[in-house]
């Protein structure tokens, strides 16, 4: 029997010393539990800290007899505080993500989270309830057999890998299974895969534009505005879906469960077209709350979300944030990285390897320089500050250039103060620049600072704040370029 308490310590010393090491390693992912389970901010991240080296101390506490006993007392009582927690926050209708073992092994708060705990706990009682002088070998004690210890250690390794193992297979069968699902459904409703026009399905806007203005009916009729979407404040996930779709169809579980874990820190807003009827068919349950219906595309096309179902993320400034998730797979992995981001940290956003220009230096202060303009002001890097500003980046020999030179000349004309203010990096020659007609300064870059801002290709511009930080991705193309500051 005291082999198998031994036995017994190793595998509990294993299981904590395995929690706190990966917990310690994603520190981010283990703040943002915290803050899930309703820890304050302020506490978040050292609570993750102190939680990280308390199950890494009790792990070293459990290998040894001497101090076997007082660990055994620290692991209960971690573990009944777990599941006393579990059990608070899905008597409450939440399902935080309990981040139990960081990014090894992560799932949200469910009744077989808090099985788990009951499992780990039992063994755990039985050492406290078998007194200080109940914890059985130590590992200098004559009558233990190494070569059993070792065969014991070895099996008790080969079970845990196993299991972590068959999980990873079974989250692999779930996306295959899923995708098969997809397959299915399109093949008996006939194929009907929203594609209006051929494009790229990851062609979204920037990041950093200025989402449209709308106004659609929700399923009671009653109208909605991007004013009502953004009245509590939160990021919101616009995930664009179409009463002709059928992988969307496939996708609803999976929206309302992320809707029901991820409300406190994301709203989501489903965004169809078409009857409002058709809609009310295909998308009933607690997924109707939070629909919108129109009856063309026009904000779908606005956000270029041309395929669906296609997921957006919009800040809570009402700025794009991601680059536009297409498909059920892009959809996913968009929601797991705004599901492990502290959405409130100051330029939070989400790529996906599909930026406009090659480049995003979103964050990034403007890099110092001091060049004359085509009048001969000097122009530095102090120009940015106190006002937002476009930074375009032209060539006199472009003519997609040519083709925006109207509207750019009438918007630099009538603009407002409340409105940006636009700086110009072009080429050639300085005084067939001025003659663009434009009343902002136009600076012939001979030393390539608009490259340093992220500039590539003609038309290209950013967006830089009031701080002299670069907002924005590199919008490339008047489209994009207007819609950085919300013309369209």
């Amino acid at each position: 029997m005291e082999i198998v308490l031994l036995l017994v310590r190793i595998l509990l010393a294993g299981i904590f010393a395995l929690a706190g090491v990966a917990k310690f390693i994603d520190l981010k992912g283990s703040e943002k539990a915290f803050q899930d389970f309703g820890v304050s901010k302020s506490l978040a991240l050292p609570g993750a800290v102190a939680l990280s080296v308390a199950e890494i101390g009790i792990a070293v506490l459990l290998l040894f007899v001497e101090t076997s006993w007082f660990g055994a007392i620290a692991a209960l009582g971690l573990l009944l505080l777990f599941i006393g927690q579990m059990i608070y926050q899905l008597a409450r209708g939440n399902a935080p993500d309990c981040h139990c073992f960081g990014q090894l092994h992560s799932e949200p708060v469910s009744p077989i989270s808090i099985l788990r705990n009951i499992l780990f706990a039992i063994p755990t009682a039985y050492l406290v309830f078998s007194g200080r002088a109940g914890q059985g070998m130590g590992f200098s004690d004559p009558r233990v057999d190494v070569m059993h210890l070792l065969f014991g250690v070895t099996i008790v390794s080969l079970l845990m890998a196993a299991i972590f193992y068959l999980r990873t297979i079974s989250a692999k069968q779930d996306t295959i299974l899923k995708q098969i699902e997809v397959m299915e459904l399109v093949a008996r409703d006939g194929g009907s895969v929203e594609r209006e026009e051929l494009s790229h399905p990851h062609e979204g806007l920037p990041i950093g534009a200025v989402v449209p203005d709308f106004a659609m009916q929700n399923l009671n009729g009653s109208t909605v505005s991007l004013a009502d979407i953004r009245s509590d404040g939160l990021p919101v996930l616009y995930i664009f879906v179409s009463s002709t779709c059928s992988p969307c169809k496939s996708l609803v579980p999976e929206f309302e469960q992320w809707q029901k874990e991820m409300s406190d820190n994301v709203r989501f807003v489903f965004v169809s077209s078409g009857k409002l009827s058709d809609n009310a068919d295909k998308f009933g349950g607690e997924l109707s709350k939070h629909l919108i219906v129109e009856e063309t595309r026009a904000f779908a096309d606005l956000m270029k979300a041309k395929w669906t179902p296609t997921a957006i993320l919009m800040d809570a400034n009402g700025r794009v944030a991601s680059h536009a998730a297409a498909g059920d797979t892009a959809i996913r992995t968009l929601v797991e990285q705004i599901r492990s981001e502290d959405l409130s940290r100051e330029f939070a956003h989400f790529t996906n390897g599909h930026n406009h220009a090659g480049t995003n230096k979103v964050g990034e202060p403007v890099p110092e320089f001091s060049l004359a303009d085509v009048a001969g002001t000097e122009i530095t890097s102090e120009y940015f500050r106190d006002r937002k500003t476009l930074v375009a980046f032209w060539s006199l020999d472009c003519g997609y250039c040519d083709q925006m030179i109207e509207d750019l000349r009438s918007w630099d004309r009538t603009k407002g103060m409340d409105e940006p203010g636009l700086l110009v990096f072009s080429d050639g020659d300085a005084k067939a620049n001025a003659e663009l007609g434009l009343s902002s300064p136009i600076i012939v870059d001979a030393e390539d600072t608009a490259t340093k801002l992220g500039m590539f290709g003609t038309p290209s511009a950013v967006l830089i704040n009031e701080n002299g930080v670069i907002v924005s991705e590199t919008a490339l193309g008047a489209s994009d370029i207007w819609a950085l500051i919300g013309k369209r």
